[in-house]
């Protein structure tokens, strides 16, 4: 039996129709939405954490793109938490395999879960002392999940207190028409203010009276009501 019909038996075994109906709903994917069309079995995430890590050693990259690319948006999710696994303990030199891997199937990470799960755990780490140009053309490119990998990766560099890259691609995407775009940068700009709150006020004071309304809400959640009351009123 290969890895691969292990980790979807396994996963079967927590199938939870609840879930199943709800998911749908959650993930948007209605006709015209921005999941349109993805597929759901019911699976939570720490039962796809829990089979990820009793797999993740032992599967290959070539068995494991077959999950990857698999219809079901759970199997691509626990697909995605073995890549995260195996980064974390690989050597450098397999860590750009995994790198390389991570972009040659990046249109299946097409959900903002999915991106969220993996984008600055693997492509973020893995640039932190690298030429980041990539981030900036995904930035530019026009695909709303490859603009959003472009900003969650920054999520690595910010919990090292490096801000640059955050706050440039936060000025590329300030204008983006889409509501999952305005959420990340906005929590991005929020994990730097945890960080260091002038300089993201500094980034605020130039740029929030063009930022969309929902993308600033996210930035200054957790300010003092005073300062959040600054922002939001002008």
């Amino acid at each position: 039996m290969s890895y691969i019909n292990q980790i979807k038996s396994e996963l079967g075994q927590y199938v939870n129709p609840e879930k199943a109906a709800f998911f749908p709903r959650f993930f948007k994917t209605g006709p015209g939405e921005y999941g349109e069309g993805d597929v759901f079995i019911g699976v939570t995430v720490p039962h796809q954490r829990k089979v990820a890590r009793k797999y993740f050693k032992d599967i290959d990259l070539k068995e494991l793109q077959l999950l990857l690319r698999d219809p079901v948006h759970e199997y691509r999710l626990t697909a995605l938490f073995v890549l995260v696994y195996k980064y974390e303990k690989a050597r450098e030199e397999v860590k750009k395999e995994i790198v390389d891997f991570y972009l040659a199937n990046i249109r299946y990470v097409n959900n903002w879960d999915l991106v969220d799960a993996s984008a600055d755990k693997i492509l973020g780490a893995y640039l932190f002392h690298k030429d980041k140009k990539i981030l900036y053309d995904f930035a530019n490119s026009g695909s709303l999940w490859e603009q959003r990998i472009a900003i969650i990766s920054t999520f690595y560099f910010i919990k090292k207190n490096y801000f640059q890259d955050t706050l440039e691609i936060a000025k590329l995407l300030l204008h983006h028409e889409h509501d999952l775009i305005h959420k990340a940068v906005g929590w991005m700009l929020r994990e730097v203010g945890k960080r260091d709150l002038t300089t993201e006020i500094d980034f605020l004071q130039k740029h929030y009276q063009e930022m969309p309304r929902t993308m600033l809400r996210y930035a200054i959640e957790k300010f003092d009501p005073e300062l959040r009351e600054y922002f939001l009123k002008k």
